[in-house]
């Protein structure tokens, strides 16, 4: 299983039948860069904090109910953070 696929499709999962087409051109995006293991750190952090951002829009414009937004939120949080365990974020 590719870094972090568990925290992608648990997006894909979260956001309403009608917007997951149009979500999942995006999340193509961060997928690219955020399981790329030889992506540079700096882009990585970069990609994880965009990607933190969408999800805020996604719950803002409720493509997203809070309940997942919270745990996507942590999971795309953990991204960011030194990893001690392959795949914490999984």
């Amino acid at each position: 299983m590719k870094p972090h696929q568990k925290t992608f499709d648990r997006i894909r999962e979260a956001v309403l039948p009608e917007f997951r087409d149009r979500v999942a051109d995006y999340l193509a995006e961060y997928e690219q860069v955020l399981q790329d293991k030889t992506v540079d750190a700096d882009r990585f952090q970069a990609s994880a904090h965009q990607l933190r951002g969408y999800l805020r829009g996604l719950n803002t414009t409720r493509v997203l109910g809070m309940a997942d937004w919270e745990d996507l939120d942590r999971r795309a949080a953990q991204l960011t953070e030194p990893a001690t365990v392959p795949d914490v974020a999984d």
